[in-house]
């Protein structure tokens, strides 16, 4: 069942873990093929289900070592309906996947749930094209008719809220979050920003907030900053009106840009206790900030770090 979907305990405060670079973990430390960077492609037998069931212990017991809560974030970021097609699945079987990799987390949380670390399952929606690079920009319709069925089964498996990962357009965000809401789900934007802490299609986080709010009623639970590390973006978050509406970092190991990245044949890791402290200096900037994960380069180390660096 979906146990905080009407109350996300994350937005009472305190610390709150979630996982790091789930396909960058795969592919460079676990040495798996991933086609398509799609992680919930490993649902499909057994073997790869392990796989993914043992990432998610190694983060979720860090949060339990530590006494902090914990967000399991579903390996279904590339499963909707152009990336499944990629991959042959049909609209059937991309539902089957979806459905699966929330009955793992359902699994995970009832065996390592605490009184002292709440799990909140999150559906994870991905962008319709690259997560660097927009492509062509979807109107916030159009966005909302593509987002839809993936979203819709990702409530019907039972999720407490879904999360829009590396979200590289204002548009796009905007219609996931109406879908969400006509789901009645909690829904939180996390955007993608480059070196200069904007938007790839060049907003500035400030205006890519205020935009979503002031389109959707404000409906995002909160928002967080991904696929970025934390020297591209800390000197444009500001003191100002719409910093409180930002709650969450999930933040590339490597300094590189995204073109480097892409680019790059070995896995930049950066040092797990220097990124830790990246984000213990941001805390002590912004103190309302309190969800914590990793995106590229980064592993269940850099969670280490960055819980020892913010707790």
């Amino acid at each position: 069942m979906a146990k905080y979907r009407y109350h996300l305990p994350q937005l009472d405060g305190g610390l709150f873990l979630t996982d790091s670079g789930l396909e960058t973990t795969l592919i460079f430390q676990e040495g798996l093929e991933l086609p398509c960077f799609a992680a919930f492609h490993l649902l499909k037998d057994a073997a790869g289900t392990e796989v993914l069931r043992d990432y998610f212990r190694r983060h979720v017991d860090i949060a339990r070592e530590f006494g902090t809560g914990f967000i399991f974030e579903s390996a279904t970021w590339r499963s909707s309906p152009d990336w499944g097609r990629a991959l042959g699945y049909s609209s059937t079987e991309l539902d089957m996947a979806n459905r699966r990799a929330i009955e793992l987390l359902h699994e995970l949380r009832k065996a390592r749930e605490t009184s002292a670390t709440p799990c909140v399952i999150s559906g994870c929606i991905g962008p319709r094209g690259d997560g660097y690079d927009p492509g062509r920009v979807m109107t916030a319709d159009e966005a909302r008719t593509y987002h839809a069925d993936q979203l819709r089964v990702l409530v019907g498996a039972d999720v407490d809220m879904i999360t829009a990962i590396t979200m590289t357009s204002v548009t796009e965000a905007v219609g996931i979050t109406r879908a969400a809401e006509a789901e009645d789900v909690p829904v939180v934007i996390s955007f993608t920003v480059e070196t200069d802490g904007h938007l790839p299609t060049g907003e500035t986080l400030a205006e890519a907030i205020k935009q979503v709010d002031n389109e959707t009623g404000s409906v995002p639970a909160y928002y967080m900053i991904n696929c970025a590390h934390p020297s591209h973006f800390a000197e444009v978050l500001t003191n100002e009106p719409w910093i409180q509406r930002l709650r969450g970092l999930r933040c590339n190991a490597s300094k590189k840009s995204h073109a480097e990245l892409d680019e790059a044949v070995a896995l930049d890791a950066g040092d797990p206790e220097t990124l830790g402290a990246e984000y213990g200096r941001l805390l002590a900037r912004f103190p309302h900030l309190n969800v914590f994960g990793g995106c590229c380069g980064t592993d269940d180390r850099h969670i280490r770090q960055i819980c020892l660096s913010c707790q």
